[in-house]
């Protein structure tokens, strides 16, 4: 039991950092995924409804920053993608934390996004998984 928490307890930050220590912990393939899906969506939910408080708590605090123009790749990719590459393919390459702040940055609503974050999430954990699943049978 207590390596299954530690793989739902990494997945809650890091996804990539708890599949492989389900492996290294000797944990069945199913478990992984299971463990790194609650983790991961849990993880989600943390950033999504406590990041809005945390973010306006610090505000208090800083000076306002001068806007600067919206040009670079991350505005193209919004603009050609919208919510649903913000969601699933952020989410799947870099994280739903970062995913949810660029998401909060261009304003976008959190009822929105979250459930595409969440798909985001399963399919990380799913063909992850089953990378590390059938690359141990390799060896």
């Amino acid at each position: 039991m207590i390596k299954i928490l530690t793989v739902t307890g990494l997945a809650t930050f890091e996804i990539y950092a708890a599949i492989p220590t389900g492996f290294a912990m000797g944990l069945n393939a199913w478990t992984i995924f299971f463990a790194s899906l609650a983790g991961g969506i849990v993880g989600l939910f943390i950033a999504a409804f406590l990041g809005d408080k945390i973010r306006k708590w610090i505000s208090t605090y800083r000076k306002p920053k001068i806007e600067k123009p919206k040009t670079g790749l991350v505005y193209k990719i919004w603009n050609k993608y919208g919510i649903v590459g913000l969601g699933f393919f952020g989410t799947f390459t870099v994280g739903a934390p970062v995913s949810l702040a660029v998401g909060v940055g261009f304003n976008t609503p959190l009822i929105k996004l979250v459930p595409w974050c969440c798909l985001g999430v399963f399919a990380r954990c799913a063909i992850y998984t089953a990378l590390g699943h059938y690359g141990m049978k390799l060896f």
